[in-house]
């Protein structure tokens, strides 16, 4: 739920208010940037992207209809560009080698090759997978909000996200296993 402090800085930034609109940033780019990571398992690409989500949200900000919305209206920014980019990645066949991000999974794993271990998982998740767990289990949207953020029915988010663990569990297992 959005409270009442935050509705006043985005409407005042729909309106054109800079300052407002920085506000925003500052209370979102983290949210942002940590899913940009999550789907890209790219720092550079996701500070890429994060910054590309922001402009593209300034530019298109006083279309949005409700303001109670705009946290899922970011994401959808984001995960289209995301999107974008790892379609881009497949027509080039140049995908990265750097290592998965070290704060997408819990911190407070103790054992940093379990917390490589899920990362390299997750990213080998297809696109749909990775998205669904990553606003659910990671980021904490309700089904509703992940719905509306992908703009799919609610049964169509419960279905991916159990399809979603399931292939987590396969992976994780192949990863114990090799």
């Amino acid at each position: 739920m959005v409270d009442e402090e935050l509705y006043q800085i985005i409407h005042k930034a729909k309106g054109g208010d800079q300052e407002a609109f920085a506000e925003l940033v500052k209370r979102f780019k983290g949210h942002v940037y940590r899913y940009a990571v999550g789907m890209l398992s790219n720092r550079m690409d996701a500070e890429d992207v994060s910054q590309e989500a922001f402009v593209k949200a300034f530019y298109s900000i006083s279309g949005l209809d409700n303001e109670f919305a705009f946290s899922s209206w970011m994401i959808r920014i984001a995960a289209n560009l995301c999107k974008d980019r790892l379609k881009k990645r497949a027509k080039e066949k140049e995908f990265s080698d750097e290592q998965p991000n070290e704060h997408l999974v819990d911190p407070n794993i103790p054992d940093p090759s379990v917390k490589l271990s899920i990362e390299e998982c997750l990213s080998r998740l297809s696109i749909d997978h990775r998205e669904v767990i990553l606003l659910h289990d990671v980021q904490g949207y309700r089904y509703e909000e992940i719905a509306d953020t992908l703009e799919v029915p609610l049964g169509t988010v419960k279905s991916r996200l159990f399809a979603a663990r399931m292939a987590l569990r396969k992976e994780l297992a192949k990863e114990e296993q090799g």
